[in-house]
């Protein structure tokens, strides 16, 4: 498989690492606007297969340009959620498949924020379903860690240990610190500030998708293997958009562990205006308020040698099992940042959701998952997926209670 991966942060870096050591990549093109953070993660691994190359994420002709140059069957997104949709297009437009981790953009009802959904995340991709199924290609939308592994626990789930779903909740939380610094987020702050200060989305069988104020329904949530209780509240992410197109459940919800401090902080950023996207004028330039807000704080990929404790994402499914009675599971996935750090040297947040893409392209270059259109991992069957991920050095685990 050939492979175009386009952004060389934090997340991009991991899946060079984690793709050096798989036999089915045949040649992998790492791209970034930085020229300098392609060819550092190309050097990174010494591996004659990979190239390093510069590309304008939001340059169609250009993304198009360098997928031909190199004969790509697909084109991997790890960029931010900004360029979702100039890359999606561009793949389209090549012939090729395409894989993201993050969707395209939503946008708040105008008059009822808090009750109605508006342009919701992914609305975007899934307008393009037909064009995509006609050109008998796939996108593979939302396969990193969250959205991804979950999505993946919903389908086996269904598919193997429930006759009938009344909720899938994700639910994750870490207890991850990290040395020197009072706040740095562990993943890219100008996506955090989008999917928590958005109106979170709520799916249920008899209302469909609609929405709730930000960190509403706080709960406190036992995470597995030692982090323990951390309070979790809604934040809009696609897991909601996507498992109720393909797994039969009465509701569908996301809560995020984020911390009272957090919370805090992003609730600052929004009074003063500082999480807006709408550029501003400073002296003598124009910048986004939350452009600076992320040049300002340290780079995730950076903080590993920093930080300590491990991280969990997973799905908590109640509802009737096969046997008839009453079911509550938690389907989850730990890592520790000292493990990650120690044969990745990526820190624990951007190696968990790195690895789930690489997966996810393994199973498309075997075979073993196969399809066209717009597609969520709910589309696929469970079992491939979780057995080469164990295989991975990525076990995951299962707590009967919930």
């Amino acid at each position: 498989m050939r492979i175009l991966l386009v952004g060389a942060g934090g997340v991009g870096g991991a899946v060079t690492a984690i793709a050096a050591r798989r036999s089915f990549v045949d040649r992998l093109v790492v791209a970034d606007y930085d020229p300098v953070r392609s060819e550092k993660a190309v050097a990174a691994t010494g591996d004659p297969r990979f190239v390093a190359a510069q590309v304008d994420a939001s340059d169609e002709a250009a993304v198009g340009a360098l997928l031909a140059e190199h004969g790509c069957d697909v084109l991997l997104n790890a960029t931010d959620p900004r360029f979702v949709m100039p890359l999606f297009r561009a793949a389209l437009a090549a012939g090729v498949h395409y894989l993201d981790m993050a969707m395209s953009l939503s946008h708040p009802h105008p008059e009822r924020p808090y009750q109605e959904t508006g342009v919701k995340l992914g609305d975007e991709q899934f307008a393009l379903a037909g064009e995509w199924a006609a050109a008998g290609r796939l996108a593979l939308v939302g396969i990193g860690v969250e959205p991804g592994l979950s999505d993946v626990f919903a389908r086996y789930a269904a598919d193997h240990l429930f006759s009938e779903i009344d909720e899938l909740g994700v639910r994750d939380g870490a207890n991850l610190t990290v040395r020197g610094h009072d706040f740095a987020p562990s993943f890219n702050i100008w996506t955090t500030i989008e999917e928590c200060l958005n109106p979170p989305v709520v799916w249920e069988r008899e209302r469909g998708w609609f929405t709730t104020e930000p960190f509403s329904e706080p709960e406190v949530f036992e995470f597995p293997e030692g982090i323990g209780p951390v309070e979790c509240v809604n934040v809009e992410h696609e897991e909601v958009i996507l498992m109720p197109r393909w797994v039969e459940a009465r509701r569908v919800t996301f809560k995020y562990g984020l911390g009272t401090e957090f919370i805090d902080v992003l609730k600052a950023l929004h009074k003063t205006g500082l999480d807006s996207t709408t550029p501003i004028r400073v002296g003598d330039v124009e910048v986004s308020p939350r452009d600076v807000v992320a040049a300002s704080l340290p780079d995730p990929a950076g903080l590993g040698e920093l930080m300590s404790g491990k991280t969990c994402a997973g799905l908590w499914v109640s509802g009737t099992g096969t046997d008839g009675r009453p079911r509550q599971v938690y389907l989850y996935q730990v890592v520790d940042n000292a493990w990650s750090m120690s044969e990745y040297g990526a820190q624990a947040v951007v190696w968990q959701t790195a690895v789930n893409p690489v997966v996810a392209l393994e199973l498309l270059a075997t075979g073993a998952w196969q399809g066209s259109g717009v597609l969520g991992p709910e589309a696929f069957d469970a079992i491939p997926y979780l057995e080469l991920l164990t295989a991975y050095g990525a076990p995951w685990g299962m707590r009967e209670g919930g």
